[in-house]
């Protein structure tokens, strides 16, 4: 439900006599509808895609396109980063559409046997398909490791529909011939669910045993659909290199983000160190674990609206000051005539301004 259609159930209602009690529980019901989002299922070339709705559905400005992670579905990936308070400021100007891996969604009905899941590959080629749907030209992609693969790769294939990207836990290479043996081995000692907790969490958090690490075994080892759990983690783990460089990278700003001691804080740096340095920021978000968007919303919801002022689509009167009590490092690697200096650093407290935007340069941040 878009919030246009919120205003004219609610005039309707208003228009039908109902008492000012009556009309405020229709406001509040409307109001909860809206925040659900519209589900929809979206035919492409390759199969049918789950997809979720949410905001204005304005097409002015580029949709918010997202694309969950292994183990996770839209709701769990990324729930309590766009349900933030501080988030609103960005969802109520943008459409959020939220896909679902075939056959991740909630409730979803399990394959049968034999199955021929999509590779990574084939899900990106559904993509396009769910912006003709909605009529939307552009996008803003974020995506959480298998997610950010996914849209990485329709990003290099339809570089025209994308204006930014946000790419959490990124690992642009095919698993190599000791990855793959590892693999095999873990496949045999370790349960899938405990695979896909050790590719979500950082062995501290596992070790720990933390809160969010026991909910989302749970979650995992009990969810109806596990077996199609399983066939997108086979097919994540046999994807291909993406192959780019910095001449042939990405032509929209990129943000990269990865949590201190990730499980992928080293691929994240590895594919930075192939990206055009004018157009990129790498952010290393300490005590951040291995999903950030679920443990630190308020630093990732910060940066993510300084990417989008950098994009042209926020007024800097829009933006929130960083807290006081919050400092960012940011060690930055400036481009501004072609030639990177990796010397300067900044230490920025609340009132030392903000992280200047992309795509003037590429910073390395620590916060």
């Amino acid at each position: 439900m878009t919030n246009q259609s919120h205003r004219l159930i609610v005039g309707v209602w208003k228009e039908a006599g109902l008492t000012r009690e009556r009309t405020q529980d229709a406001e509040l019901a409307a109001r909860i509808l809206l925040d659900q989002g519209q589900e929809h299922s979206v035919e492409t070339p390759h199969g049918v895609l789950h997809v979720t709705l949410h905001g204005t559905r304005t097409t002015r400005r580029p949709a918010i396109l997202t694309f969950h992670d292994v183990g996770l579905d839209s709701k769990s990936c990324f729930s309590p980063l766009f349900k933030f308070e501080e988030m609103q400021e960005i969802v109520k100007n943008f459409t959020l559409i939220h896909i679902d891996a075939p056959g991740q969604e909630e409730g979803a009905a399990a394959y049968p046997a034999g199955y021929q899941y999509p590779s990574m590959e084939t899900i990106s080629e559904m993509i396009p398909a769910v912006l003709q749907f909605f009529n939307f030209r552009t996008v803003i992609g974020v995506g959480v490791g298998a997610g950010a693969y996914i849209l990485a790769r329709f990003a290099l294939t339809n570089p025209d529909a994308v204006e930014g990207l946000v790419l959490i836990n990124i690992d642009t290479n095919a698993r190599g011939w000791i990855d793959w043996a590892a693999q095999k081995l873990s496949s045999v000692t370790s349960s899938l669910t405990e695979q896909i907790l050790c590719h979500l969490f950082s062995q501290e958090e596992l070790s720990s045993s933390t809160d969010l690490v026991q909910s989302y075994r749970e979650r995992i080892s009990k969810a109806p659909n596990l077996s199609n759990m399983e066939l997108l983690w086979k097919s994540y783990n046999s994807r291909r290199d993406l192959i780019f460089d910095r001449n042939s990278a990405f032509k929209c700003p990129v943000m990269l983000v990865v949590g201190d001691h990730a499980p992928y804080e080293d691929a994240a740096v590895e594919c930075n160190s192939k990206m055009d340095p004018t157009t990129t920021s790498f952010l290393k978000m300490a005590d951040a674990g291995g999903l950030p968007q679920l443990t630190q919303p308020a630093k990732l919801t910060e940066a993510f609206k300084y990417f989008i002022q950098g994009m042209g689509y926020m007024a800097s009167s829009c933006m929130t000051r960083l807290s006081r009590s919050r400092t960012t490092s940011l060690s930055s690697s400036y481009s501004m005539d072609g030639s990177r200096s990796r010397s300067r650093t900044l230490s920025q407290g609340s009132q030392g301004g903000q992280m200047p935007p992309s795509p003037s340069q590429t910073m390395e941040v620590s916060c």
